[in-house]
Parts: structure tokens; C-alpha cells; sequence
């Protein structure tokens, strides 16, 4: 992936880059400098056409970037009151995600890096997610312990350094936004299912009892597949009997099962390693329940929380750009031949 060599390419302390993230159903472009300030992050969305299928669909995702990609880069550029004369390097999201999605960005930016003469950096779409902290607090520096809580990805991370990281558990089956759609589509909720069932659930009440996933097994690894059983049983259950049930308590008790035991394994981990810190990303941490939650465990407890707003928590540019810079401080830069993956080994990926 990385040449083996700088190739002869200046690095500068406040080196200004261009971000590019097109893993899944989200165009966006961003403009960082120095790692740690955002001067533009630009977003187009093709979610609105999903919601008919009930989850992305790969080759509408595809076209869309096709067509979004040049659009949003022109807009992150103008919105950062610069030309592509000042920019620095490209950092783009080269996997995990959609291959066809990641191929339209991968490609594009190495045809701009090659252009303009700048560095191409390759960025894991997980390690961006990690990253996402450092334009939140601009003194952050490890170590901290790191929250990762998205689609595809659960896991709870000590981060030793900007780029050294050891995973302390994650999920053994389902990430937990995966059981957030699957719960959602089980009581009849459209896509994108994590923030409808947040929404169904204020409505609700935490009353159905739902197992809590390996809570008295120590350690920081997670399960989900039980708990998204359980709510198939308990739904099923009540309508084969024909009984009525609240779709809105469902919904709280399984966002409460789901995580609450996140924000206290986190917690936890922060103790156990001594660390003061601890930085939280990934789409599912827009979730305003978890974020509450996170906010009274760490005041209590006089941990400082690193918490992104919600922009920055679900795909963005912009942590591409931060992580990209870590990359290009280390002189990590790839070639021409750089190649989308649909999977690479990344934080937190159950196996």
C-alpha cells in the first residue's frame, strides 16, 4: 500500500489536506490543516435513495459518488477559501466499505494527487474514526482509552500513541449498529434504522427484559447476536399470540441493552489502565442516549470525555483528513497503484 521511500516530498508541519470518503452511501470531502483544524467539510448524501430498499444499495451508492465526487471536492475547496494550489497532500478512504463506492474516490484522488505533484495518502476508514477526536480537542495526545461504535465495528481501544493502538475487546458477532438496523427493521422501522429507533424510543419505556451481553464475563468484548435474538422471540411471541406490545418500549429497552454496557465497559477500561481520557467515534456514537450516558459516567468519575458533535461522529471527510495527516507526518505515502478494499484488517473487525 505505502511506498517504501518519501520520494523526495517536503513535509510541513501545517501541512494543508484534502480529505476524500466515499466507503459507503456518503460523498464528502474535507480540507485539514495540520491534522487538527477543519477549514471546510463538505457532505453529499445519497441515503434518501436507499430508504425504498431498506439499506444501501452497493451500485446506487456507486453512481451516486460517480456523480457527487467532483461536486463536493469543488465545494470543500471553495468553503476553505483556497485553490488546489494550496494543498498539501490527498488523503483518501481506500477500505473497509463498498468496493465499487471506494473505487470512485480512490480513484479520483490519485488522479488529483498526481496532478497537482502531492503526497497520496491512504486511510483506513476505522483508524478516521479514531482520529476524529483530534479536531474536537486540539491537545489531545495519548494515551486514552477510545470508544469504536459504527456500523460494522465495535471495540474498545487503548490508544498508546498517534499511531499505535491495542485492542482491548470488541464484538464477537454483530457490530452494534448492525443490531440497530436489524432491530429496526423487526419492529417496522425504515433506513437508516439507528436513528429511528433512538427517535421510537424516547417515546418508550425500558420495561422488557433483554439479556446484556457478557456483562458479568469481565474483559471488553461484546455480543450482540443474543441480544437482537431476544427481541426476535419477544416480538414474534406477541403476535402469534395476537397481544398487543409497545414498539416504542421495545425500542427503549433494546437501545438501553444495546448500550449501556458500552459506556460501562469504557469507563471501566479508563480505570483499569489509569487513563483520564477517553475519546469516543463511529456513527452509533451520535446516538443521543449514549451520549448522555457517556457525559454523567465520565463527570462522575472525572474522566474527560472527547466527544466529536454528531457530524463528525457518522462518515465525514474531515477524520480522514486528521488521520491522514498522522500518515503524512510518518511519510507514509502511496503509489499510483493503490487499490480499493472492500476488507482490510482493521480496529475492532470481528475476524
Amino acid at each position: 500500500m505505502y511506498s517504501e521511500t518519501k520520494r523526495n516530498f517536503k513535509i510541513k508541519k501545517d501541512a494543508v489536506i484534502l480529505a476524500i470518503e466515499s466507503s459507503c452511501d456518503e460523498t464528502a470531502a474535507a480540507v485539514v490543516k495540520g491534522g487538527r483544524d477543519i477549514l471546510s467539510s463538505e457532505i453529499i448524501s445519497s441515503a434518501s435513495e436507499h430508504v425504498r430498499f431498506g439499506g444501501v444499495v452497493p451500485e446506487i451508492a456507486s453512481r451516486a459518488h460517480t456523480s457527487a465526487i467532483s461536486l463536493v471536492v469543488e465545494k470543500a475547496i471553495k468553503s476553505a477559501d483556497l485553490t488546489l494550489k494550496d494543498i498539501d497532500a490527498v488523503a483518501v478512504t481506500y477500505g473497509s466499505g463498498l468496493l465499487g463506492a471506494l473505487l470512485v474516490g480512490v480513484s479520483y484522488a490519485k488522479t488529483l494527487a498526481y496532478c497537482l505533484s502531492v503526497p497520496l495518502i491512504a486511510v483506513s476508514h476505522i483508524r478516521g474514526h479514531l482520529a476524529a477526536g483530534y479536531t474536537v480537542d486540539k491537545e489531545l495526545t495519548p494515551p486514552f482509552i477510545g470508544l469504536l461504535a459504527s456500523g460494522g465495528h465495535t471495540a474498545i481501544i487503548r490508544v498508546t500513541s498517534f499511531d499505535g493502538y491495542e485492542i482491548l475487546g470488541g464484538t464477537l458477532d454483530d457490530a452494534v449498529g448492525e443490531a440497530f438496523d436489524k432491530v429496526a427493521r423487526i419492529i417496522g422501522l425504515a433506513y437508516p434504522g439507528g436513528p429511528n429507533v433512538e427517535r421510537l424510543a424516547k417515546e418508550g419505556k425500558n420495561v422488557i427484559p433483554l439479556p446484556k451481553m457478557l456483562k458479568g464475563e469481565g474483559g471488553y468484548n461484546f455480543s450482540y447476536s443474543g441480544l437482537k435474538t431476544a427481541v426476535i422471540n419477544y416480538v414474534h411471541k406477541k403476535e402469534q399470540a395476537k397481544e398487543e406490545y409497545s414498539r416504542a418500549d421495545v425500542a427503549a429497552s433494546f437501545q438501553s441493552a444495546a448500550l449501556d454496557i458500552l459506556a460501562e465497559k469504557a469507563i471501566e477500561a479508563c480505570g483499569e489502565y489509569s487513563l483520564e481520557t477517553l475519546t469516543v467515534g463511529g456513527g452509533v456514537a451520535a446516538n443521543g442516549y449514549l451520549r448522555e450516558k457517556l457525559i454523567r459516567a465520565c463527570r462522575e468519575r472525572g474522566i474527560k470525555l472527547v466527544l466529536p458533535p454528531k457530524p463528525l461522529c457518522t462518515d465525514n471527510a474531515a477524520m480522514i483528513g486528521a488521520e491522514g495527516y498522522i500518515q503524512y507526518l510518518k511519510g507514509n505515502f502511496a503509489d499510483m497503484d493503490l487499490n480499493a478494499e472492500a476488507r482490510i484488517k482493521e480496529v475492532g473487525e470481528r475476524s
